[in-house]
Parts: C-alpha cells; sequence; structure tokens
C-alpha cells in the first residue's frame, strides 16, 4: 500500500438540537472533500445536535440516530470515500423503560463508526472515558478492549475526545498495529477551572497542542483529530488537525469552519518506529510496564 494517505478533516460551529442542518453541513463538507480527492473524512464528536442531554428533544434525537448512520453509509458508497462521522449519541434504552413517566436514566452510548466506500460499517467504538460533566448521562465502553480496524487507509483505531488524556489508550491500540489513531472531539476553552483560566486563557489549546504531538511520537502513530470551531465568544477554538512523528503538525484550521485536505505520509511512521522501536519494546516478553490499576 502506498505511504500517502489523502485524508480531510471537517470542523464547524455545531447548533446545539438543529440536527438536520448540523447533517446537511456535515454532508456538505464531506462532499467537498471528496471532490479534493480525500479518502477519507473525518467529523467532530457530537457533530449532529451538540450535547445538551437534560433537554427532552435532545433524548428523542438520539432515538433516531440510525436513520443519520444510514445516511452517511449511502453517501460513503455514493462518493467512493471513507468516513468517520464524528461521535453520533445513540439510546438503547429498553422499550419498557422509554415511557415518558419511567424514572428510568437512558442509556445512551457516545458512538464512532468507521464507514468504508463500500457503505460498510468496519468498526465503531464507544466513548469509555467519560469527560465529569457527561457522566451523568453517557455510559462508558468500561472494560471493553480497543479495537484496531483494518480500513482501506491503514490500521485504524479509534478514540473519543478525553481519551486523549489516556496513554493507556494510545498503548493498547499500537500493540495491536494501530498506524493511525482518529479522534473526534467536543473540546471547549472553558473545559479549564475558573482557577486553570486565571493562570492561562488558552490551557485547552497548550493542552491539546502538547499532548497531540507527544503522543504521535511516544506511540509511533499518525493522528487525525476534528474538534469543534466558530460560534459566539471564544468558547471553541477548532485546532482541527493532523499530526505525524518526526514532522509534527502537517495541517492545522485553527479556529475557521472548513474542510481541509491533507496527504499522510505514513512512512514517517515507519521511520519513526525503526528510530524508537517504541512498539518493538512493548511486544517484548516480559515488558516492564504492566499496568494494574487499585484504589490503594
Amino acid at each position: 500500500m502506498a505511504p500517502i494517505r489523502r485524508v480531510a478533516v471537517a470542523q464547524w460551529y455545531i447548533k446545539e438540537l438543529a440536527i438536520d442542518e448540523n447533517h446537511a453541513k456535515a454532508c456538505q463538507f464531506i462532499r467537498e472533500a471528496a471532490a479534493q480527492g480525500a479518502k477519507l473524512v473525518v467529523l467532530p464528536e457530537y457533530h449532529l445536535n451538540g450535547f445538551t442531554p437534560s433537554n427532552p428533544l435532545y433524548i428523542h434525537q438520539t432515538t433516531t440516530y440510525k436513520s443519520y448512520l444510514q445516511t452517511y453509509q449511502s453517501l460513503a458508497r455514493d462518493l467512493s470515500i471513507s468516513l468517520v462521522p464524528g461521535t453520533i449519541v445513540e439510546n438503547h434504552t429498553p422499550t419498557s423503560a422509554q415511557d415518558p413517566d419511567s424514572n428510568e436514566k437512558p442509556l445512551l452510548y457516545n458512538t464512532a463508526y468507521f464507514i468504508a466506500p463500500t457503505g460498510d460499517i468496519l468498526g465503531s467504538y464507544r466513548k469509555k472515558n467519560i469527560w465529569h460533566p457527561e457522566r451523568e448521562y453517557l455510559t462508558s465502553s468500561g472494560e471493553e478492549p480497543h479495537e484496531v480496524i483494518e480500513t482501506p487507509v491503514g490500521k485504524v483505531g479509534l478514540l473519543v475526545c478525553w481519551d486523549v488524556a489516556f496513554p493507556e489508550a494510545f498503548r493498547e491500540l499500537i500493540l495491536k498495529g494501530a498506524e493511525i489513531i482518529i479522534i473526534p472531539t467536543f473540546w471547549s476553552r472553558y473545559d479549564a477551572s475558573p482557577e486553570a483560566l486565571q493562570y492561562n486563557r488558552s490551557s485547552e489549546v497548550l493542552f491539546l497542542e502538547s499532548t497531540l504531538t507527544a503522543r504521535t511520537f511516544e506511540n509511533t502513530c499518525g493522528i487525525i483529530f476534528a474538534n469543534v470551531a466558530g460560534g459566539p465568544g471564544d468558547q471553541y477554538f477548532g485546532l482541527s488537525r493532523v499530526v505525524l512523528p518526526v514532522v509534527g503538525v502537517v495541517g492545522d484550521m485553527g479556529n475557521k469552519e472548513d474542510v481541509m485536505v491533507v496527504d499522510m505520509d505514513m512512512g514517517l511512521v515507519r521511520i519513526a518506529e525503526e528510530n524508537y522501536k517504541v512498539r518493538q519494546d512493548i511486544k517484548k516478553e516480559g515488558w516492564h510496564y504492566v499496568y494494574r490499576h487499585s484504589a490503594a
């Protein structure tokens, strides 16, 4: 397989509850990327309707996810392109508990899919490390293992937003052979606390710029990162990007609403691994970092 992968990232201001408007914009960006020769398009987390899970309309919208997923499958097939349509919040509440008078909490998963150019779903991932304000509403994939997906652009691992803070997630994926890690996110400037913002108003920008570059080097992999952008005030800052080891950022969208198409030279992943031998080391028998977590 040729070492160059032409990929695209789209970012925009996602309007809360405006599911059809957001979906139309997503489809527009996908078509634009395909016209520029992209073989894969990645969208942000919560790209259909934002995240307002206390709103009854939002909960209703999470029951309609299959129709939007099917539309993306058809679009991928029509354009002969791979898609990771950000994440889709799925309502898996048992029918018996969907009565409006039921006190049972909705069972919501935040799910990313990889759709092939044939329209087939090659794999999916439910967000594991859920951001603190989301935990009241979303269900984690818990101890389910991270899996690598064989795709037309190579071996892909899917992570979502706050997963980026956990090196263990990356290690599990590269141990299984991941070459590209795709990360849809919905990251805000105000994910930093007011106290942290007093020290650095761009704290979250610094967090992501530093962490994403570090992850490519320490795991000898490529990263495609898609975030929300634009909108009123300075809450969202975009920063969607493609990052590779050795060279760092090869495409950065700043904070503009748009789609970006870039070429990923996957030969850099090989060069990095031959240099650092990270994958070689962690596969050795008796590897001395075995993660054991306890409450002690």
